[in-house]
């Protein structure tokens, strides 16, 4: 009896500790949250080098896959005339290390043929553009000189403009002497500051960089352990069905990021190839530059094409108006090319969002983390909306409720026993049904860990139709 009061005291016991405690974080995260980002910033600046290399060992990952499944295991199952699954794990270690090592070499050849390419161009196009700047110049001053031509050959424009200026010329010279000359200094002295600490956070960011390109490989040669690692842990720590839905539900998280990021990198690579061909066929000044703005700027979904046009299209207006105008017609084709042809082809429905649902995760997460939000927000809110979906699904089976959207479209209300009552005095429409708003065919469960496609009762129900 003594023994199960004092089990009993000391469960009590460290419950009020455990609440203390949380209390007191509780208070340390309300007003102290300046220090606690400062600290998290902190770990983060130290924790780079590493963070860089589990990202450059995830980006690297399909083409180590791709290199030993395709062509190094078959080959040296072909010379030791062994079956594949029957290598002995000493070859296979040996025959980890060298697609490391061509892995590396392949893509460091690409990034050097790359800049190989592009950096005498993008010399040769700045120096172009200083060279003939006297000329934009007198451009602009046709331009001007055209402007007033015609403001001379309508009298009254002329008098309003006149009239104009004389009523804000001495509001305009007061803000220029009170505002923009104070305002110039300031920022001139933050340009000088800033581009020294620039050139400073760029070292670091290479040296990260360099340092996690080592560690990289120390995560290619052992992913599997890693990945052994991991589900051991997850496994310990859960009950059987719960790691096991935890497993599933990673992988799913790994599909939509890399099946995403993958194949929007090679539809961006396409896309700035055929940029080049097309400026290139037309003319366009600084087709390269302007090729390179466009396929590194489509990266970005959505926004990133109108992003990389706009500087694109100013910079050809400054040398050549009409070219300008070739130029955005020639974007809004290749868009749409690549919005309804090259990037289903490519990415398919690898996110499972439409279109407001990108939008939204491209503005959430760019606002919140900028360029690099603006990347991945739509695979990180593919991963939350699947979620939030699974779970919906889930309470409608418990409840025996359907879960297509289709059918809450014109639902008025469900009885209790839970037939859905619609409304009776708008039509019926068909259009959309197969795919309202986002569902997908019905798929395995297996293979729809997160609830995509319809649900087990919703196909039995359907069968009995």
């Amino acid at each position: 009896m003594k023994s199960s009061l004092d089990k009993k005291c000391l469960r009590w016991g460290i419950t009020a500790l455990l609440v203390i405690c949380g209390s007191i974080c509780f208070y340390y995260l309300l007003f102290h949250t300046e220090n606690l980002w400062a600290g998290i910033r902190t770990i983060l600046n130290i924790a780079m080098p590493i963070i860089d290399g589990f990202v450059l060992a995830y980006l690297l990952s399909p083409v180590l896959n791709h290199i030993e499944r395709k062509f190094l295991h078959p080959a040296a199952s072909r010379l030791m005339h062994t079956p594949i699954q029957e290598l002995s794990s000493k070859v296979k270690k040996k025959l980890r290390k060298l697609s490391i090592v061509i892995t590396l070499l392949f893509v460091l050849l690409l990034l050097y043929g790359f800049f190989s390419i592009l950096i005498p161009q993008l010399i040769n196009s700045v120096r172009s553009i200083v060279l003939q700047l006297p000329s934009y110049l007198e451009n602009l001053n046709d331009w001007i000189d055209g402007l007033l031509a015609v403001f001379e050959k309508n009298p009254e424009w002329e008098t309003a403009a006149n009239a104009l200026l004389l009523r804000y010329s001495g509001r305009l010279e007061n803000w220029v002497t009170t505002n923009l000359i104070p305002q110039a200094n300031s920022l001139l002295r933050m340009i000088s500051s800033g581009l020294i600490g620039s050139l400073i956070g760029v070292a670091n960011a290479v040296w990260n960089l360099l340092i996690g390109f080592i560690i990289s490989i120390y995560l290619l040669d052992g992913k599997e352990n890693f990945a052994g690692q991991g589900k051991k842990i997850v496994y310990s720590l859960f009950e059987t069905d719960t790691a096991n839905v935890f497993i599933s539900n990673a992988r799913f998280i790994h599909k939509t990021f890399i099946g995403f990021i993958s194949g929007k990198i090679v539809d961006s690579i396409i896309i700035g190839i055929i940029c080049y061909f097309g400026t290139s066929l037309m003319g366009t000044p600084y087709s390269i530059l302007i090729s390179v703005i466009i396929g590194v700027t489509n990266v970005i979904p959505f926004f990133g094409p109108y992003m990389g046009a706009i500087p694109s299209a100013i910079l050809i207006l400054m040398v050549n108006p009409m070219q300008c105008l070739y130029f955005i017609i020639f974007i809004l084709v290749l868009q749409q090319f690549d919005g309804n042809i090259l990037g289903p082809k490519i990415l398919g429905n690898s996110t499972g969002l439409n279109s407001f649902w990108v939008i939204f995760s491209i503005i959430l997460f760019g606002g919140m983390f900028g360029v690099i939000g603006m990347v991945i927000g739509v695979p990180v809110f593919a991963v939350i909306y699947a979620g939030i979906k699974a779970i919906t699904n889930r309470r409608l089976e418990e409840k025996q409720l359907p879960v297509s959207t289709y059918e809450y479209r014109r639902v008025h209300k469900i009885e209790p026993n839970g037939t859905l009552v619609k409304y009776e005095n708008k039509p019926e429409r068909d259009v959309g049904k197969e795919k309202a708003e986002g569902e997908e065919t019905p798929k395995d469960d297996e293979h729809d860990p997160l609830g995509f496609g319809d649900s087990w009762l919703l196909r039995k129900r359907k069968n009995k139709k």
